[in-house]
């Protein structure tokens, strides 16, 4: 028995690491071509096309699709939602949302401050906007707490669980469109963003199963439960 759940946790570390380690590297890739204006181009290129395709109906719907990555409704929602599931004893699902949450908006913070990348400003915004552009806070959060909640729905719902991961990145993409349709951000912020929100996840799911295994090791079933 211990030699499998060892196996298991070495698994989920390499495939973990794995999938973080390329993430990183494309962060790093881009962050570099970003300081560089390598990307500049490419990123005008992209938006102007965008531009071509407004209208007011699909503004509006635009405006509902991104105000769903609000990081300020994301954060609320992320609180809110581990609260219930603290109150229900679900103790490391409460610890995971609220880690994901608030670590992915302070590390976004964080990282916006040390590339103090601007804005577009290619047309006028009907949205507004503040603060730099570098990596994308609604691509970098939504996909971090979205990410997270959908994570701990399979965990309850298993048999849902393809339905679960293509309705959550349905929306986490959609969100990230949005933003480039209003022009408040460059391509690669997204990018950056997605990989960002991609590691930040990685770490908070990798830390909670290790730890579940591990206390798996000592507890008995009914501990096991209200620790989940």
């Amino acid at each position: 028995m211990r030699t499998q759940l060892f196996s298991l946790i070495s698994t989920i570390r390499v495939v973990g690491l794995a999938i973080a380690a390329f993430a990183m590297w494309l962060f790093a890739t881009l962050a570099e071509d970003v300081l560089d204006k390598e990307t500049h181009a490419l990123d005008t290129a992209i938006l102007l096309a965008l531009q071509r395709i407004h209208t007011p109906l699909l503004d509006q719907v635009m405006e509902g699709i991104t105000f769903l990555g609000e990081p300020d409704v994301l954060l609320v929602v992320s609180l809110l939602l581990g609260g219930i599931l603290l109150w229900r004893n679900h103790r490391s699902q409460a610890t995971i949302l609220a880690i994901a949450g608030v670590g992915a908006v302070g590390l976004n913070y964080w990282l916006k401050i040390l590339f103090a990348r601007d804005r577009p400003a290619l047309w006028d915004r009907v949205i507004d906007v503040r603060f730099y552009s570098f990596p994308s806070g609604h691509a970098m959060i939504s996909f971090a707490i979205y990410g997270a909640i959908a994570y701990l729905a399979i965990t309850h719902y298993p048999r849902w669980r393809w339905l679960i991961i293509t309705f959550t990145s349905l929306l986490i993409l959609a969100i990230g469109f949005s933003r480039l349709y209003f022009g408040v951000h460059w391509p690669t912020d997204i990018v950056a963003g997605y990989t960002a929100g991609l590691i930040w996840l990685i770490a908070c799911i990798f830390s909670r199963e290790v730890w579940r295994t591990y206390r798996g090791l000592e507890q008995s079933p009914t501990e096991q439960m209200k620790s989940s």
